[in-house]
């Protein structure tokens, strides 16, 4: 299944609770996106997730059901480890 690395904008800093962990993750089952993980900027005003999904539509169909930005959804095909040796994403 397709990779795709989401950039999150946030007006105000993001606080994440237990509760809208959940919510988002009821949200991704019913899209059938699989959230592996994120990064925040250290103002926590900007993430970056790397989601599984079928495709790009279905991370923006499951951001806007969860009431999250996605400003930017981009298909990861490739990653260079600190070795510069390059290997496709599977």
């Amino acid at each position: 299944m397709p990779i795709y690395m989401i950039e999150r904008n946030f007006a105000d800093q993001l606080e994440l609770s237990a509760e809208s962990v959940r919510a988002v993750g009821e949200v991704n089952d019913r899209e059938q996106v699989s959230w592996l993980m994120s990064f925040l900027s250290a103002d926590r005003r900007k993430s970056y997730c790397l989601y599984e999904a079928d495709s790009a539509e279905a991370i923006i169909r499951a951001a806007r059901a969860a009431g999250l930005p996605a400003d930017v959804v981009v298909e990861v095909s490739s990653r260079v480890l600190p070795d510069g040796s390059l290997t496709e994403v599977v």
